[in-house]
Parts: C-alpha cells; structure tokens; sequence
C-alpha cells in the first residue's frame, strides 16, 4: 500500500511525524479514511478514536477537536487533545466521568453552559476510556 506523510500537531507539540499508509479520524460529520493521494480536503474533528496505520503498527488515540488539513498529498491533523491510547490513565478518565455525571445529576440546579461543559467532559472522559480499553 503507498503511504504518504502525517504530522499530528498538537499545543503541545509534535506528537506524530512520518509516513503512514492510513488515517481513520471522526470529523464532526463522521468517521473518515484517508490513503495516499486523497484530493485536497479540510474537516473539523469530532471526538472520537484516531487510528494511525504504518507498515509495521496499528496505533490508536483519543482525538478530540481541532481540524484535519488534506493538502498536496500531505496531511496534518490539529486536534486539541490527541492522546495515544498507551499513554491514557484510565483511573483518571474514570474520575473525570464520575465528576461530570455528578454535575449532571443537577442539571435543575445549574446553568445551561454549565451543563453543557459537563457534557462535554462527560463525552472526552468516555472516548478516552473507550480509545485506552479497546487496547489494553
């Protein structure tokens, strides 16, 4: 299969940078493939998993946020959070759903916005746990 080159761009730096044969990422309309010579594309992510696919490895991530840039035979993936499944501390996620569900319970009791980012936590902490499970 040919491959092409991939840079995962994050805040925090460069977390991946070399040729893979596939990227299987969830835009905000839905899962997506990309392969070697993909026309020039542009999409926001989603949140979901992120498979990264060499010759040699299937790595996966928790993906969430941020753009998926397709340009020129390149591609770059800017996620606002990209963790790989290795490197996810599964204690932690489940702490962070136990805490949103709690401020959720009190949906009566709070703002809408408020609300609404406990939703929002509530869905990272369950791709992050998802992402960490399916690979351990």
């Amino acid at each position: 299969m040919s491959a092409f080159h991939l840079q995962v761009i994050t805040l925090d730096g460069v977390s991946f940078d070399g040729d893979v044969e596939k990227l299987i990422v969830r835009t905000t309309e839905g899962e997506v493939c990309i392969l070697a010579k993909h026309i020039d594309y542009v999409a926001p992510l989603g949140m979901g998993e992120a498979k990264v696919v060499t010759d040699s490895d299937i790595r996966s991530a928790a993906c969430i946020g941020g753009l998926l840039i397709v340009s020129c035979g390149e591609v770059k993936l800017a996620p606002t959070t990209f963790e790989w499944a290795e490197d996810i501390d599964i204690k932690r996620a489940e702490a962070a759903q136990k805490a949103a569900e709690e401020i959720i319970e009190k949906k009566d009791q709070i703002s809408p916005v408020a609300l609404s980012a406990a939703e929002a936590k509530l869905r990272r902490a369950l791709v992050r746990q998802s992402v960490a499970k399916a690979v351990k």
